[in-house]
């Protein structure tokens, strides 16, 4: 079986008003879909399967890596039960990965696909089929002044901060619209992202767009394992020397090579603020 698969990605394209664009965090009940003011772009994209590579990912360097850490927690189905068990051990787990000297885990979200079930409300959130970045400097900056003590903000703003997501499959591996991701090393920050403002109903939040500018049918812009177990991608690094990854484009697919019958794909992700001396 060949290690790429040829599948179709769906980019940001802005509003042909050229306002500034926005899209609204909670769906629509009816139509399962979110209020916004630019389009989907479909390219035909390759996508590589990077099993037996995985080590030569990091996340300075790539912007995410891999792991095979089994979770002590595994049923996934309490969000009290998650923040209980899953936060302590995932704090433990990436301080001994990182060597930061603090971790504040903000969020989760629990994905479980429902084909043709149009519900996407916090309970019930899906995968996501549209490549993006989960967080801009400036979201980033406002998530460490949201959720930290006021008068920790300006010592921690002064030094390395870092959002980190931690995903894991539930149960099963994840051959069913499995996730994909893009190398730093493969983006072009200045002329691939757009700040895209996220309507919350008390706030606006922001995250990027990646446009597809630079993307033909003939580019490897992006990897996934198909029996992962866990995966550290940033949404952030406030880190900017040049060469450290700050960022990570992904993106759930549709692989063509799912064998039928696959389990329908749950995972969790978990955000945490990194914080270093």
């Amino acid at each position: 079986m060949s290690n790429t698969v040829t599948t179709k990605l769906l980019y940001f394209s802005p509003p042909a008003d050229g306002s500034s664009p926005f899209i609204y965090i909670n769906a629509d009940p009816a139509s399962g879909t979110r209020r916004r003011n630019w389009e989907h772009e479909p390219h035909d994209v390759q996508v590589e399967n990077i099993r037996g590579k995985e080590d030569t990912f990091s996340l300075d360097g790539s912007g995410f890596q891999y792991g095979r850490r089994a979770s002590t927690h595994e049923s996934f189905l309490s969000n009290g039960a998650v923040e209980r068990e899953y936060y302590p051990e995932s704090i433990a787990l990436v301080k001994e990965l990182t060597g930061a000297s603090r971790v504040v885990p903000f969020d989760h979200t629990i994905r479980r696909r429902r084909p043709g079930e149009v519900d996407d409300s916090p309970e019930k959130r899906q995968p996501v089929p549209q490549v993006h970045v989960d967080q801009t400097p400036q979201s980033a900056r406002a998530r460490v002044e949201r959720h930290l003590p006021a008068e920790d903000v300006p010592e921690l703003l002064a030094h390395r901060f870092q959002i980190i997501n931690l995903w894991r499959p539930i149960a099963e591996p994840a051959y069913d619209w499995p996730l994909a991701l893009c190398d730093f090393a493969s983006v072009d920050a200045k002329n691939d992202l757009v700040p895209v403002a996220l309507k919350y109903p008390d706030r606006d939040g922001e995250t990027f767009g990646v446009n597809s500018t630079r993307t033909t049918s003939s580019n490897i812009c992006a990897g996934w394992n198909r029996t992962m177990l866990i995966d550290r991608l940033h949404s952030y690094d406030s880190r900017d020397d040049g060469k450290t990854a700050s960022f990570t484009p992904h993106t759930a697919f549709e692989d063509p090579t799912t064998p039928p019958g696959a389990p329908l794909r749950e995972s969790i992700e978990l955000r945490l603020l990194v914080f270093y001396d």
